[in-house]
């Protein structure tokens, strides 16, 4: 999934990288310290560490938080639990529901079939 507003910085980001010489003609979109390489997994950890300290979040954040902060936003938008796992990429639907078993909003909305039944009044 590719937001169509994301889309529109990337490309603003990849003509300004372009103008400053920091993007090769067929470069990455991230370019690494070297340019030639794309952004490693340990400067994109390091990346959301400060990303995460300069919002001011008191909690351990990774790559994998944002992962699992996705696939239970998406569950609790209502979006079917097997379009999540195919999104992750996930082979298995019991990987997917690690991801989401915090997804409370989405578990307190659940209505009871009992609730759905008229008792007649007494």
């Amino acid at each position: 999934m590719l937001s169509p507003d994301l889309l529109k910085l990337l490309r603003a980001w990849w003509v300004e990288g372009k103008r400053l010489g920091k993007m090769l003609p067929n470069g990455w979109v991230f370019p690494g310290i070297d340019p030639v390489d794309p952004l490693s997994p340990l400067q994109l950890n390091r990346m959301c560490k400060q990303a995460a300290q300069a919002a001011g979040l008191d909690r351990r954040v990774s790559m994998h938080t944002l992962r699992h902060s996705f696939a239970t936003d998406l569950l609790e938008q209502g979006v079917d639990i097997r379009v999540i796992q195919v999104l992750l990429g996930h082979k298995k639907l019991t990987t997917t529901a690690r991801y989401v078993h915090v997804a409370t909003r989405t578990l307190s909305s659940v209505e009871s079939p009992l609730d759905r039944l008229t008792i007649p009044a007494a």
